[in-house]
C-alpha cells in the first residue's frame, strides 16, 4: 500500500479524551477514530491488526477441532429468561443493551451467548454419538458500560471470539478445557505478548472454574497475585492466602469500655493501645435480590482485614433461593438515606457488635426481618477479642465466641487476599502484585445452561442427560490495544511483528529524486511479492515527518533509500531496538524474510 493513496492521518498532539498510553498512540496513529462514548471506528491499519489476531485466533481454534460458525447479535428475550439471567444482564449489571420491537417482543443485543448456542445444542445434539462438539465465532459484541473508557479495552461494541463447548461428561468437558488452555497460551505466544493465566471470579457467567489470561501492563485494571515459584496466579477478586497471624489479646476478662471518638479501626487501637489483629470487625451491607427483597448483611471479619465485594456477591447468590430470587441485583453499603427505608431506629454505626439485634429492621414485606450473618474465616480462632458494644462511644474488649457472642454457623472465605501475604500452598512463598489487562477467560461450566434451557442428549445406557458445557472467549480488539499497551516508547507504538498491520516501510527521503525512487519502488515491489507485507511512503514530505509517522504507526522494520544507494546499500532499522543497519539492497528481501520468521516463529 502507498502512503500517498491511503486514509492516512496522524495527530502530534494527545487527544484530551485518550487517559492511557495505548488509547492516545491508537488516535494519534490514525488507527482508530471515536464515533460516539464507547464506540470506535476500526481504520485501514487497525483492521489489518484486527484481522492478524483473528487469523492466530482461528488457526489456534480450528488446531483443536472447534468449528467456526456465525450467531445472531439479535437475541430473543425468552432464551435469557430461560437461563435466568435476564433481569442480571437488564438490571442488575445492567450492561445489555434491550429493546422492543414494532411485535412488542424484548430482544437483547448479544454481550455473550451461551443461551443461544445452547438452544442450537437442544435442537440438534441428540445422542452421545454426536459429542464432543465445539462451535466458535468471531464477531462484534455489545455492552452498555457505565462508563466507557480507555479506548477499545472498556468500549460499547467490541470484537471478540467466544467459543462453547459440549461434552458427555465432566470428564470430557475438562480435557477440553485443557485444549483450550493450551490454545490460549499459544495464541499469546504468537501475538508476541507477555502474559500470565489467573484462576478467576467466574461472575455472571457462572460455572464451577474459570481462568482469564492476562497481558501485563501497568496501566491494567486488574490486580494479579502470584508467587515466584510459579504455583500461583489469580486475579485478586478471587485470590485466596493467609492472613498475618493475629497478635495476642492483651484483654484477659470481658468489660465494656467507653471509647469517645473511635468509630474507625485506627482511632480505636491507638486508643486501646491494641492490634487490630484483635478486632473483630463488624461490616454491614445491602443486598437488593431479583425477587424484590432487601436483606440486610453483617460481616464479621478481623480488623486488619477488607471485604471482597465478588465473594462476598457469590455467597449472596448462593443464598438467594432462600428469598424466591436467582441473583443479586445490587449490593451497597447503606448510606443513611437508604437506613431510612429499613431501620427501625438509628444504628450505632461503628460501634455495632456481631450480637447486634434484629430489633433494627422494621417490619416489611419487602425487607427480610433478620441480619444474615457471615462469619469471615479470620475471626474464628480469635479469644479475648475487641468489638462493638451496640453503642455510640463504647466498645467491649476481653469478648468471646460463645460466651458473650454466638458465632453464626455461616463461615466462609471473605477477605481481600493482598500482596505481602503468604502463599496457600507453601507459606514460604509470599503474594506478588502486578497489572494486568483482562483479554481472555475459559469457563467451565458444567450444566448451568443445559439443565436451565433442556439441552439434554441420550447417553450410551439411554438415558437423558444435560450435556456438559465450557465456554471461552477472546477480546480480539482488546487483545490488539494491549499489545500497545505493552510496548511502546516515547516515539509511539512498538509492534511485535506477528500482529503489525505491515512487516516493513520503505521511505524514499526525497521524492524529487529519481534514484531513490527506482529504488525504493523496486523493493516495494520485491518485498510484497516475497509475502513481506510492506507499506510505500511516497508522499511529498519531509524525510523526518516520515520517520517521525513510522516510528508512530510502529512498522517493525523502516528501509530507507537515503544517501546509502550510492554504495549499493539501504538504511534498515528495527523499530523494537531502533538498531540501524545498511544492507546491500540485494539482500534486504531474504534478510527481512529471515528476521519475520524468527519474530514470529514462537
Amino acid at each position: 500500500m502507498r502512503l500517498s493513496q491511503m486514509l492516512f492521518v496522524t495527530l502530534r498532539e494527545d487527544p484530551a479524551e485518550a487517559e492511557i498510553p495505548s488509547h492516545k498512540l491508537l488516535l494519534r496513529a490514525g488507527y482508530i477514530r471515536r464515533v460516539g462514548s464507547g464506540i470506535y471506528a476500526y481504520l485501514p491499519l487497525m483492521w489489518r491488526v484486527l484481522q492478524k489476531v483473528s487469523q492466530i485466533v482461528r488457526e489456534e481454534m480450528n488446531a483443536t477441532g472447534a468449528q467456526e460458525c456465525l450467531l445472531p447479535q439479535l437475541q430473543p428475550a425468552e432464551l435469557w429468561q430461560e437461563s435466568g439471567r435476564w433481569d442480571t444482564y437488564t438490571k442488575a449489571e445492567g450492561i445489555m443493551f434491550a429493546l422492543v420491537d414494532r411485535q412488542q417482543r424484548e430482544l437483547g443485543l448479544g454481550p455473550t451467548h451461551e443461551e443461544v448456542v445452547t438452544a442450537i445444542a437442544r435442537d440438534m445434539i441428540r445422542s452421545y454419538r454426536q459429542l464432543p462438539q465445539t462451535l466458535y465465532q468471531i464477531q462484534t459484541k455489545f455492552r452498555d458500560e457505565i462508563r466507557p473508557r480507555f479506548g477499545l479495552m472498556r468500549g460499547r461494541e467490541f470484537i471478540m471470539k467466544d467459543a462453547y463447548s459440549f461434552d458427555a461428561d465432566e470428564a470430557g468437558m475438562k480435557l477440553t478445557y485443557e485444549k483450550m488452555n493450551q490454545a490460549y497460551h499459544n495464541i499469546l505466544r504468537r501475538c508476541g505478548l507477555k502474559f500470565r493465566a489467573v484462576d478467576a471470579d467466574s461472575g455472571a457467567i457462572g460455572g464451577s472454574g474459570s481462568q482469564e489470561f492476562m497481558v501485563l501492563a501497568d496501566a491494567g485494571e486488574d490486580e494479579i497475585l502470584y508467587t515466584d515459584d510459579g504455583h500461583y496466579a489469580a486475579n485478586v477478586e478471587k485470590a485466596v492466602s493467609l492472613p498475618p497471624d493475629a497478635e495476642p489479646s492483651p484483654f484477659t476478662t470481658h468489660e465494656k469500655r467507653e471509647t469517645p471518638g473511635t468509630e474507625t479501626i485506627e482511632k480505636l487501637c491507638k486508643f486501646l493501645k491494641c492490634s487490630p489483629t484483635q478486632l473483630v470487625k463488624n461490616v454491614l451491607y445491602q443486598a437488593v435480590y431479583d425477587s424484590g427483597i432487601t436483606v440486610l448483611v453483617l460481616i464479621h471479619i478481623r480488623g486488619d482485614q477488607d471485604v471482597n465485594a465478588v465473594k462476598l456477591q457469590n455467597e449472596l447468590v448462593k443464598l438467594a433461593a432462600q428469598y424466591g430470587a436467582k441473583t443479586v441485583l445490587s449490593l451497597t453499603v447503606p448510606d443513611a438515606e437508604a437506613q431510612q427505608k429499613w431501620a427501625s431506629k438509628p444504628l450505632p454505626l461503628g460501634y455495632m457488635s456481631p450480637g447486634i439485634s434484629d430489633d433494627y429492621i422494621r417490619s416489611s414485606k419487602e425487607i427480610a426481618p433478620k441480619f444474615v450473618r457471615l462469619v469471615d474465616q479470620t475471626v474464628v480462632e480469635l479469644q479475648n477479642f475487641v468489638t462493638g458494644s451496640d453503642e455510640s462511644g463504647y466498645h467491649v474488649v476481653g469478648a468471646n465466641w460463645g460466651a458473650q457472642f454466638q458465632k453464626s454457623p455461616h463461615v466462609v472465605d471473605l477477605r481481600k487476599a493482598k500482596a505481602g501475604d503468604r502463599a496457600i500452598h507453601d507459606s514460604t512463598q509470599i503474594l506478588q502484585t502486578a497489572r494486568g489487562i483482562e483479554i481472555g477467560h475459559i469457563f467451565q461450566l458444567g450444566t448451568k445452561y443445559s439443565t436451565a434451557l433442556g439441552a439434554t442428549y441420550t447417553n450410551e445406557q439411554g438415558e437423558e442427560v444435560p450435556l456438559v458445557m465450557g465456554c471461552y472467549g477472546v477480546g480480539i480488539s482488546r487483545l490488539a490495544q494491549s499489545a500497545v499497551e505493552q510496548s511502546y516508547d516515547k516515539d509511539g507504538i512498538v509492534f511485535p511483528v506477528a500482529i503489525a498491520p505491515y512487516h516493513a516501510i520503505v521511505i524514499i527521503p526525497n521524492v524529487g529524486d529519481a534514484e531513490q525512487v527506482a529504488a525504493a519502488e523496486k523493493l516495494y515491489g520485491e518485498l510484497n511479492q516475497a509475502g513481506v507485507e510492506t507499506l510505500l511512503d511516497d508522499r511529498n514530505d519531509r524525510a523526518g515527518v516520515k520517520f517521525k509517522d513510522a516510528d508512530l504507526i510502529g512498522i517493525p522494520y523502516r528501509i530507507v533509500t537515503g544517501k546509502s544507494l550510492k554504495d549499493g546499500k539501504v538504511e534498515v532499522v528495527q523499530r523494537a531496538t531502533k538498531a540501524v543497519q545498511e544492507i546491500a539492497i540485494s539482500e534486504v528481501v531474504s534478510t527481512l524474510k529471515q528476521w519475520i520468521s524468527e519474530a514470529t516463529h514462537r
